[in-house]
């Protein structure tokens, strides 16, 4: 079994490592086999486990609202008023030491950074927005923090989804102590769209990222320099080449029904080497994330993207990038509407192949092992451990009577098609959903992962409530099957 008997690596060896071993084991765990029934809110499961795991596998509270809350020297994003929304704790981010977790904000107005201390167990904001988003003004001000990534550079990169303008923030030296010197600035040239998955290739000289909408598209910008991220970069989106559809269109309309959104693709340069637009829209105009079909002032990535026909997926959400068994990069992506993830391979010269790497109504579940009930309805978020396995984190149900869930990918042969899902976790907080897992670059064997708006953030509600938290999970004791 992997977990028993994998060696714990240096620090920042493990992520280097994460990114260029290939996928491909059997399951290290017996997969569940159904879906947990969420309990009351501040519940003894939610505050001790609130996931429902395989043997062998341990969870751990990492920090909370309520924690942090309850001591004067801690501090993290709570904005008045918005309830079970107030903090959002979302896709976070380890740096490469394995010494720190980043917590993004997706909050409406407001949205920050906190910075949390493993070894000192203490967690510090170290920016957030001044509320001006309230009314429009968001020279101060960020909406949805949702994805954040370490760069290879040293650097955090963040970025607004389905509030704020749709900017990709860097924060220069995260690490800073006093918080104040930590250097945010925008990049400004990163199209402006609803971000949601942000990570670079295995050379760190490309970022790729998703425009989070149900035409949503895929894009990629090219460093001219990969040690400044605030030069010029040049960008392309991805078109399938058989696709002849609506660009503009929802994946499911009529013009896009029966559409390919498999197969031989391109990368369709959006700028050319000098970051200039090859679009008659401004693919950097900054705006609210409104359909460019109804609306004139949306975000001007996504009409970009559609003047190219790039091809529409159903809201792209997380990104993982790793190595299939021909030697290939992919990347993987999730498409929460249509209950899928998609893998792409990149052949060079901009040609890519497309193929659907697992889907609810296609992949088979636990197979080998005893069923499942569980279905998977809304894949959000993706995690890669240091084999390359890839972990799928549902969006959904948010607070029906079971519990989101976690899948572990199985491609055995690394193809970029899965050839099961394998019941990993389930959540059973109530109001909320698992989001942000990410394993320690430090020790393989752990990974954090969030909860996300549980009922209980809201205290008019839940007095003394636990809220958003971050869990640590070790699965070197889980049970082989």
């Amino acid at each position: 079994m992997r977990a028993k008997h994998m060696t714990k690596l240096a620090a920042g060896v493990a992520l280097a490592l994460s990114q260029l071993t290939l996928a491909g084991t059997e399951p290290y765990f017996t997969p569940l086999t159904g879906s947990a029934p969420v309990t009351l809110p501040n519940s003894a499961e939610e505050i001790n486990e609130p996931w429902v795991v395989p043997a062998g596998i341990t969870q751990w509270n990492l920090t909370s609202l309520n924690e942090v809350e309850s001591q004067a020297q801690q501090s993290v994003v709570r904005v008045p008023g918005l309830g079970t929304g107030a903090s959002m704790f979302d896709m976070i981010a380890f740096d490469d030491q394995g010494e720190f977790i980043f917590i993004p904000h997706e909050t409406l107005v407001g949205a920050g950074v906190s910075r949390y201390d493993i070894a000192n167990d203490e967690t510090t904001v170290i920016f957030n927005g001044d509320l001006g988003g309230l009314e429009g003004d968001w020279s101060n001000d960020w909406g949805a923090f949702d994805p954040s990534t370490w760069t290879p550079k040293g650097t955090l990169l963040l970025a607004e989804e389905w509030s704020g303008t749709g900017r990709v923030m860097e924060v220069k030296k995260p690490l800073a102590d006093p918080a104040k010197d930590i250097g945010l600035s925008e990049l400004k040239h990163i199209p402006k769209v609803a971000h949601e998955g942000l990570r670079f290739s295995k050379d760190g000289k490309t970022l790729y990222f998703v425009d989070e909408w149900n035409s949503g598209s895929i894009y990629k910008a090219v460093f001219q320099n990969p040690n400044n991220y605030q030069q010029t970069a040049q960008i392309f989106v991805l078109k399938v080449d058989a696709y002849a559809g609506e660009a503009a269109d929802y994946y499911y309309e009529p013009g896009n029904a029966g559409q390919p959104r498999t197969g031989a693709a391109t990368w369709v340069p959006m700028t050319n080497k000098g970051g200039h637009p090859l679009t008659s829209v401004d693919p950097f105009k900054p705006g609210p994330s409104n359909d460019p079909r109804t609306s004139d002032d949306p975000r001007g990535g996504r009409p970009a993207a559609d003047e190219l026909g790039a091809t529409p997926y159903g809201r792209p959400e997380d990104i993982e990038v790793g190595t299939l068994a021909s030697g290939n990069e992919v990347l993987y992506f999730a498409a929460t509407s249509e209950a899928a993830v998609y893998a792409v391979e990149e052949l060079g010269n901009n040609k890519a192949n497309v193929t659907l790497f697992a889907k609810e109504a296609v992949t088979p579940k636990n197979v080998g092992f005893p069923g499942t009930s569980g279905v998977m309805n809304s894949p959000d978020n993706l995690a890669q451990d240091a084999d390359g396995n890839i972990y799928i984190i549902e969006d959904a149900p948010n607070g029906s009577s079971t519990g989101g869930d976690v899948w572990f990918a199985r491609d055995v042969d690394n193809d970029g098609v899965a050839e099961s899902l394998d019941h990993f976790l389930s959540i059973r907080v109530d109001g909320s959903e698992a989001t942000g897992m990410i394993f320690n670059p430090a020790n393989p064997d752990q990974f954090a992962i969030a909860v996300q708006h549980p009922d209980s953030t809201d205290l008019d509600q839940v007095p003394n409530g636990q809220g958003d938290a971050v869990w640590m999970f070790d699965i070197s004791g889980a049970d082989a099957p």
